[in-house]
């Protein structure tokens, strides 16, 4: 990708992507590609940026529609909910060794800024 001119990679969430995130970190890495997830998860394990859904507020919400089934809810009688927390983390490690500087707005604007 860095040969074709690519300045970033964006990865969605998905089980390919998901299975093979410590290659495409790697090789990001090693090309001088920032790596943007939808995934905070990825962020952790040493991509660039993460942007999406907060994944603890949505097993959250995962939880409490089981206990109602559980009670005896008929999944058809639940409202369909949408996660409304999105959060934004970035990898400050990771943009110093990309040699990146990130704008103390962006990082204000942050959810978390892992060091």
């Amino acid at each position: 990708m860095a040969k074709a001119g690519a300045q970033v990679v964006i990865v969605q969430t998905n089980g390919l992507f998901v299975n093979q995130r410590s290659t495409i970190l790697r090789q990001g890495l090693a090309a001088g590609l920032p790596t943007i997830f939808d995934d905070r998860s990825a962020v952790d394990a040493g991509g660039f940026i993460s942007y999406g859904v907060d994944q603890a507020e949505g097993s959250r919400h995962a939880a409490a529609f089981v206990d109602k089934i559980l009670k005896g809810a008929k999944p058809g009688d639940l409202p369909i909910e949408f996660s409304t927390k999105i959060e934004m983390v970035i990898n400050l490690k990771t943009a110093r060794a990309l040699g990146l500087t990130v704008p103390p707005t962006l990082l204000a604007r942050a959810d978390e800024v892992i060091e």
